[in-house]
């Protein structure tokens, strides 16, 4: 009977020591920025690369654990980012805060169970100070604990000035502080997070653990906005690019193959983290997925739209 109880106590020892070692939160654990680079809980530089969802008002059918698993799973993804829809129509945060708010902690719930890291992406072009101060208030109460947590403060600023947009970032940084001191923060900068060198000119002080985001469509944006990034790194700005793809900055038009491995290439070679947009089934070509993929994951290739085959194949590939 001994003997029998030791077996069993070793085969559930091993069992969580496997589950474990396929957690990548718990084998790199507490992010943090050392410098310009982003770093795991040993001071290792770290590039995370995974996918976003689509807005959660327009898709929410795909912000289900299910989804999050298969990703996970069978794309490799060691980081999802949850796009809150904040405005534009009647199933946003600023109409049914409380609908919008449930869909994204399934997100990170089910990131949490699956060992990734999750971006919590505050999904708007434009300036909602309130509405912002208390969803991240909310949520860094309720998920501080958790080293999975990434949070993306302004998606896209599109005409607002830098002076306007780090005065928004500094009243929002302030109320996930008060409740989360560790966790890293994401800024976003005007002209849809591709004027990096304002913020590079102007910083936000006194905050550790911040960041400050770059999004690019390779058919639109090219070597000008690497140079552009470089610049801003080289004067001390840490960098994340948390939305990307191949195509035109319109999210449609024709993949651009070439300045997309340029971009990727880049990427690595200064060990920047970065995201692929999106998990949606538009008709448009940023969209992964088509109609006919389920919500629960388990797509075959045939529910896959051009960009959805090439951005599982980086994945698989690179993570």
């Amino acid at each position: 009977m001994k003997i029998k109880i030791l077996f069993a106590a070793a085969f559930m020892l091993l069992m969580l020591n496997s589950a474990d070692a396929g957690n990548f939160v718990s084998a790199h654990g507490q992010l943090r920025v050392e410098g310009t680079q982003l770093v795991d809980k040993a001071g290792e530089a770290i590039v995370l690369r995974g996918v976003s969802l689509g807005w959660s008002n327009f898709w929410p059918r795909f912000y289900c654990k299910e989804a999050v698993k298969w990703l996970h799973k069978d794309w490799k993804i060691n980081v999802i980012r949850a796009a809150m829809g904040v405005d534009l129509d009647t199933m946003c945060y600023i109409a049914k805060p409380d609908y919008s708010k449930k869909l994204v902690e399934e997100v990170i719930d089910a990131a949490i169970e699956q060992g990734i890291y999750v971006i919590v992406d505050f999904h708007s072009h434009n300036i909602h100070t309130a509405e912002a101060v208390r969803f991240f208030d909310e949520i860094s109460k309720k998920y501080a604990k958790f080293p999975n947590i990434i949070y993306e403060i302004f998606n896209e600023p599109d005409y607002e000035t830098w002076e306007e947009v780090k005065a928004y970032s500094e009243a929002v940084i302030a109320a996930i502080r008060a409740n989360d001191a560790d966790n890293v923060i994401l800024a976003g900068s005007p002209h849809w997070d591709q004027d990096i060198h304002l913020p590079a000119a102007d910083p936000i002080l006194g905050q550790r653990n911040l960041m400050y985001t770059v999004h690019y469509y390779a058919n639109t944006h090219g070597a000008w906005l690497r140079k552009r990034t470089d610049e801003a790194i080289s004067k001390g700005i840490p960098v994340f690019i948390s939305e990307s793809a191949a195509m035109e900055a319109s999210g449609d038009g024709a993949m651009n193959y070439h300045e997309w491995q340029e971009w990727i290439n880049w990427q690595e070679k200064n060990r920047l983290s970065w995201i692929t947009w999106s998990i949606s089934d538009k008709k448009e070509t940023c969209s992964m997925l088509l109609p006919s993929a389920s919500s629960k994951g388990k797509w075959k290739l045939s529910d896959l739209q051009e960009s959805g085959i090439k951005t599982r194949e980086y994945l698989r590939k690179m993570n």
